[in-house]
């Protein structure tokens, strides 16, 4: 089993040292969705929300968020990403809106937090907005698509 990387030789929690580690381009892809009810997909879909354009408000947040993981997650290295993007799916079944999150950096560590956090932040902000029409609501399967470094 693989050591865990932010425990130092103490037991102690630590921030990873990333500095012996050489500067490449990473990039990383993080999905996740919450499920709605058909009646609350027409209302975003025709932005009938009393709260404003759900989609466009999400996208906002989820972007934010990913500028702000460093502060948000005790031990993640602050990190000036250079690109993120946020977008929205819904399948034909019409019960749910897949959130897909892109972030990149020229860095010594990945982005992978930054893009779950845009992807989770995007989603309560739909899950915020839209409360008062569906209680129903659920974020699930938030996960890393993918993660690459050149």
């Amino acid at each position: 089993m693989k050591k865990l990387s932010h425990i130092d030789a103490r037991g102690e929690a630590s921030m990873v040292d990333v500095s012996h580690k050489p500067v490449q381009m990473r990039v990383a892809v993080a999905r996740g969705e919450i499920r709605v009810q058909r009646a609350t997909l027409a209302l975003i879909s025709k932005n009938k929300i009393a709260k404003g354009n759900v989609l466009a408000t999400a996208r906002i947040a989820g972007i934010q968020a990913a500028k702000r993981t460093g502060d948000l997650i005790p031990l993640c290295h602050p990190l000036g990403i250079t690109h993120c993007e946020v977008g929205f799916s819904i399948p034909k079944s019409r019960d749910r809106i897949i959130i897909t999150a892109t972030a990149k950096i020229a860095a010594q560590t990945g982005v992978e937090m930054e893009a779950l956090t845009a992807v989770t932040m995007a989603a309560l902000t739909i899950y915020d907005m839209c409360k008062a029409v569906d209680k129903m609501m659920r974020v699930t399967d938030v996960r890393v698509i993918s993660k690459t470094k050149k």
